[in-house]
């Protein structure tokens, strides 16, 4: 065996994929068949979850405070992020750039390689291992690993090669966007005209647009150029940019696909290679984050030995059906942004969004807050935990630092001494697996959904991705959440 895993695509979701598989103790390959990282930031807005999960693992440290923005929009109708219940609330805006050099620094500092200009051109998977062929400057060379992943994106070769189901519906809508210098137009929000919709936003002299004719047919054999945003924009605006410097271009579709299954034995997928749709609203690099953190600590697991049965199934159990949803949300906004006769249900949906209830269901689902695995008995069993300030024995801490190194944590919270042995001696049967803290809440702030819940809890068991395992009042009821999520005690 070359390695344990190999990851082919270092995007943000491989390169996240990868930082967290080293954390698990894995040896990891990252495949990238480009020379260097892209210049073309193409996503650029990170939402109120991802923030906490690089938070959670010290990112924001190196990251700093990105350029904050609490408005956001669902389907072009404005849409306070404000509201969310997080620390986070609103979009923060990182350059894909940016937050490639970022996960790419931390995976490598952890001991992740990254081997450039080295394309995958067939796989063939066994019952022990998976054998890559690779292309690489130097010729072709076979590379063997007990599992692969595609983080490929939405044109995937894992998922071609790899025999992966990938159902739904063409393309009937394109969307062109352009990164352009010496540009003379307004800035504009999703503003509406009758042959289409347009939106412009100027930054340090670059100029980023976004331009939809709603009679325009998408063409998937083709690229489009500089000629077709120009023609474009003046089509839909009136108004003529050809004398501006394009940077960059691409067709962006309505189409929509989810894989049927993410897992297909010893080969795994995560990001847009599991699912392509129209990023509307920043959601796509965001959702396949979320894929790597959910996937990276349970394969880890399974590589180190002590995965229980099961838990790389759960990868796909948990992630398809967030995929279905966010899919399902942006075929909605698609239709409210680029339909050319929804002004009634534009003007419907416009009324419902102004109430309070709906804004702050709308705004944590694009957010990612609302995201609850496997409910358990307790109203907190599958919600992630949110950041709590803690006092420990340590002295002052949080769930957030808690879930630094990306191990399990028992968390006691009673400040009882004779119930925090009984804890600990519970837990000792996973020492390795899973670290246990003897704590207590400091501050519960951005906990409103949560706060009610925590009032009975004196145990919470958290996943290394910071979703809750098991809470409650018994800490022997914690032995079962314990052997289900992180195998039999030793």
């Amino acid at each position: 065996m070359d390695t344990d895993v190999i990851v082919v695509g270092a995007g943000p979701v491989g390169l996240m994929l990868a930082g967290e598989l080293r954390l698990g103790g894995a040896d990891v390959v990252v495949l990238e068949r480009l020379a260097r990282p892209t210049t073309e930031s193409r996503a650029s807005t990170l939402h109120a979850r991802t923030m906490e999960l690089l938070d959670q693992r010290g990112l924001l440290e190196t990251l700093g405070t990105p350029p904050h923005e609490p408005r956001g929009h669902f389907g072009g109708l404005p849409l306070d992020l404000g509201t969310q219940n997080s620390r986070f609330a609103g979009q923060w805006k990182v350059a894909q750039t940016r937050l490639e050099a970022l996960l790419g620094e931390w995976a490598t500092g952890q001991g992740a390689r990254i081997l450039r200009e080295h394309t995958l051109t067939s796989l063939t998977a066994a019952d022990d291992q998976v054998t890559a062929g690779v292309e690489t400057p130097s010729g072709p060379v076979t590379i063997r690993a007990a599992y692969l992943v595609g983080c490929d994106g939405d044109q995937s070769t894992v998922r071609q090669v790899g025999g992966f189901d990938f159902p739904g519906t063409p393309a009937t809508r394109e969307l062109l966007r352009c990164d352009m210098t010496g540009a003379d137009v307004a800035d504009r929000r999703f503003e509406r005209y009758p042959d289409g919709l347009a939106t412009a936003v100027t930054h340090d002299g670059l100029t980023r647009l976004m331009v939809h004719q709603f009679d325009r047919v998408p063409n998937p054999s083709r690229k489009p150029d500089f000629d077709d945003v120009v023609e474009a924009w003046k089509r839909v605006t009136g108004e003529d940019i050809g004398a501006a410097t394009p940077v960059w271009i691409n067709a962006l579709s309505d189409a929509s696909h989810l894989a049927a299954q993410y897992r297909r034995g010893r080969v795994l997928l995560a990001g847009d290679a599991a699912h392509r749709q129209l990023p509307v609203g920043g959601q796509a690099v965001n959702l396949g984050v979320h894929d790597a953190v959910n996937l990276g600590w349970k394969l880890a697991a399974q590589v180190a030995g002590w995965a229980p049965a099961g838990l790389l199934d759960t990868y796909h159990d948990e992630r398809h059906a967030v995929g279905r949803r966010v899919l399902d949300n942006i075929e909605a906004q698609t239709r409210l942004l680029l339909g050319a006769d929804v002004e009634g249900l534009r003007s419907t949906f416009g009324e419902l969004i102004g109430l309070t209830a709906v804004q702050a269901r709308l705004a944590d689902m694009i957010g990612g807050l609302d995201v609850r695995y496997r409910p358990g008995d307790h109203p907190l069993v599958g919600a992630h935990i949110p950041h709590l300030a803690l006092a420990s024995e340590r002295g002052r801490t949080s769930t957030t630092q808690l879930l630094r190194a990306g191990r399990a944590v028992v968390l006691e919270l009673s400040g009882q001494p004779r119930r925090w042995a009984e804890v600990a001696r519970t837990a000792a049967g996973w020492r390795g697996r899973v670290e246990c803290v003897r704590a207590t809440l400091r501050a519960a702030a951005f906990t409103r959904p949560h706060a009610s819940a925590l009032q009975d809890v004196r145990t919470l068991v958290l996943r290394p991705d910071g979703h809750v395992a098991w809470a409650g009042d018994r800490s022997s009821a914690a032995r079962p959440a314990l052997a289900s999520w992180f195998g039999p005690p030793e």
